[in-house]
């Protein structure tokens, strides 16, 4: 079994950055593919960004982030990390990490994924 959990979240003001990290237990997160989700209220809960699994090659992003958040992985520390930067308003929701041993690909558009966190809230001011 493998257990996620979140954190980094927090308020920040517009142009503002975060760093969110999701730490594995239980056992090692590398044969994972790593992806965030993030859920407005209200709203559906949408992809964010993706990493392949091992050495994280591959990224994915989408349209919303791309250019201002970064997804990375340390496998040493067991650790996947978003790198949020240039925040908007619209950023603002619960951050949700996710491990799945599909690729990265696949969790562009899945809906149900293997392992999720607990998620951490990020509200970003005007």
């Amino acid at each position: 079994q493998v257990q996620l959990v979140e954190s980094g979240g927090g308020l920040v003001q517009a142009g503002g950055s975060l760093r969110l990290s999701c730490a594995g237990s239980g056992r090692t997160l590398s044969s994972y593919a790593m992806g965030w989700f993030r859920q407005a209220p209200g709203k559906e809960r949408e992809f964010v960004a993706a990493i392949s699994s091992y050495s994280g090659v591959s990224t994915y992003y989408a349209d919303s982030v791309k250019g201002r958040f970064t997804i990375s992985r340390d496998n040493a520390e067991n650790a996947v990390y978003l790198q949020m930067n240039s925040l908007k308003p619209e950023d603002t929701a619960v951050y949700y990490c996710a491990a799945d041993r599909r690729s990265g690909s696949y969790l562009r558009t899945a809906r149900y994924l293997e392992h999720w966190g607990q998620g951490t809230l990020v509200t970003v001011s005007s």
